[in-house]
C-alpha cells in the first residue's frame, strides 16, 4: 500500500502557482528569442541561444511542487533536505517563501532530531539516500517527494542489477546527491557499487578486469568511490552499468564499450551476458540540451560561448565540457559574472572558479548561450541583457526592448 505520509503527485494546485511561477522564473525576452529562430542583436553583438537549454520537466516539477506545499501549508515549517536543485536563484527564492534546509552540525551531519511530526520536509530533484528517507519516516513528517522520474529509472535499473546478484557500476561524482541516492538502491537491496568518475577511471577498472593490475592498486583510485567491504576480486565478477543523470551522454557511451571490451576480453563473448549488464539510463533531457548546444556550434559561427547555471550544477558542467572543445566558453552562474568587457567571473570545468581578463574581443561578435537544466528563463534572459550592456550597445531601439517594461 501507499505511504500516506509521503507525496508525490503534489496538491493539485498547479493552476494556482502558476502565476508566482511565471513572475519569479519567466521572461519575455526568452518568449522573443523562441519565436525569433533564438537569435538576437544589437549593433556589434550577435547572440544565438540553444534550442534546448534551461529548466527541464523534473526541475519544473519540483519547483510548482514546492510551491504548491507553501500554498497548501502557509503556517507549517517546511524544510528541504537540501538544495532542491542545483541553482543558487531558485533555492533563495523558496528561502524567501520560508522552505528552509534542515540545519546540520558542525561535521556537516543533518540534525533530523529537529523535526517533529507537524513539519513538512521536501525531498529534492536528486532523491535522498534510503538511510536518510528513513530516518526522515521514522520523524513522522509529512513528506513530498520531488524526486525526478529520470532518477527513478535509474534507480529501477540498479535495483535489478541487484537482484540478479550484478554490482552496480555507477557514471557519476561520488560526492554528488543523486549519486549517492542511486549508490543507495544497491545497498538497501544487499548488493555493492563502485563509482567511475570518468574515462581514465574506467580505463583503470579495465586494467584490472583484464588482470593487469591488483586489487589493492585499483582501490587506491577508487578507496571513496565503492561500497563497505567491497571486494573487487568477488564484487567485480558481475557488473550493470548506470550514470548520474547529469553526466556528459557521450562519456557514459565511451565507459560503457570500455567496460564491455575487457569482459569480452575476460570473459569471452559467448559469457558476456553472464557478466556484464546496460541499460539505457541517461536522461532524455540532459541528451537534448547536449545535443542542441552541439548543434548550434556546428551550424553558426559561434566567437565564445556562456554556459549558464550552478557552479555546483552537473548538467550545466557537462554542456561546458561540450562547448570548450570548439571555442572559448565560460560557465557563469548569472548575469553578475560578467563583471565587463575584460574581466569575467566563471568556473572552468572541474575547477574552482576564477576571475579571467580578456575574455571578450573587441568589434563584431558572435555569442553563443546555453544554460543548464536548473536555470530559470529570467537568469538567461539578465545575462543577455548584461551582456549587450558591457558591449555598449544601445538596445532601447531595438523591436523587442519593449518587451522588457510594457508601460
Amino acid at each position: 500500500m501507499p505511504d500516506e505520509r509521503i507525496v508525490q503527485r503534489g496538491f493539485k494546485r498547479k493552476n494556482l502557482v502558476m502565476p508566482i511561477l511565471k513572475e519569479n522564473y519567466a521572461s519575455p525576452l526568452i518568449d522573443y528569442l523562441r519565436s525569433h529562430d533564438y537569435t538576437i542583436h544589437s549593433g556589434r553583438t550577435r547572440i544565438y541561444l540553444a534550442r534546448e537549454f534551461g529548466f527541464c520537466y523534473g526541475v519544473d516539477r519540483a519547483i510548482q511542487y514546492a510551491y504548491e506545499t507553501r500554498m497548501q501549508f502557509p503556517d507549517k515549517r517546511i524544510f528541504l533536505t537540501g538544495e532542491i536543485i542545483h541553482n543558487p536563484y531558485v533555492n533563495q527564492r523558496l528561502k524567501e517563501n520560508k522552505i528552509e534546509f534542515i540545519p546540520v552540525d558542525e561535521k556537516g551531519r543533518k540534525k533530523y532530531e529537529i523535526l517533529q511530526p507537524s513539519d513538512i520536509v521536501i525531498i529534492p530533484a536528486f532523491g535522498v539516500t534510503t538511510e536518510e528517507l528513513a530516518a526522515l519516516k521514522s520523524r513522522g513528517c509529512l513528506l513530498v517527494d520531488t524526486t525526478c522520474g529520470s532518477v527513478m529509472n535509474v534507480w529501477k535499473s540498479v535495483r535489478q542489477y541487484a537482484r540478479e546478484g550484478f554490482t552496480s557500476i555507477i557514471h557519476g561524482k561520488y560526492y554528488h546527491e543523486e549519486t549517492r541516492a542511486t549508490a543507495s538502491q544497491a545497498l538497501a537491496h544487499g548488493r555493492h557499487y563502485l563509482i567511475i568518475m570518468n574515462r581514465d577511471e574506467a580505463c583503470r577498472l579495465a586494467d584490472f578486469i583484464r588482470g593487469h593490475i591488483s586489487s589493492r592498486e585499483l582501490m587506491k583510485t577508487f578507496s571513496r568511490a565503492v561500497s563497505p567491504g567491497f571486494d573487487p576480486e568477488k564484487h567485480l565478477q558481475r557488473i550493470g552499468l548506470a550514470n548520474q543523470t547529469t553526466m556528459l551522454m557521450s562519456e557514459s557511451l565511451a565507459i560503457q564499450d570500455i567496460l564491455k571490451a575487457a569482459y569480452i576480453e575476460r570473459y569471452g563473448e559467448d559469457h558476456l551476458e553472464e557478466h556484464f549488464r546496460a541499460f539505457e539510463t541517461i536522461c532524455s533531457a540532459t541528451q537534448d540540451r547536449q545535443d542542441a548546444v552541439l548543434e548550434m556550434l556546428e551550424t553558426h559561427p559561434i566567437d565564445r560561448m556562456l554556459v549558464i547555471g550552478g557552479f555546483n550544477s552537473s548538467n550545466t558542467g557537462s554542456l561546458l565540457h561540450i562547448c570548450q572543445q570548439y571555442v572559448p566558453s565560460f560557465h557563469i552562474e548569472n548575469a553578475d559574472g560578467l563583471i565587463d568587457e575584460y574581466r569575467i567571473f566563471h568556473k572552468p570545468y572541474m575547477k574552482d572558479p576564477i576571475v579571467s581578463s580578456g575574455w571578450l574581443p573587441a568589434g563584431p561578435i558572435t555569442v553563443g548561450i546555453t544554460a543548464g537544466a536548473s536555470t530559470p528563463n529570467n537568469v538567461v534572459a539578465d545575462v543577455i541583457l548584461r551582456l549587450f550592456e558591457i558591449r555598449g550597445e544601445d538596445i532601447q531601439s531595438a523591436p523587442w526592448f519593449k518587451l522588457l517594461d510594457p508601460t
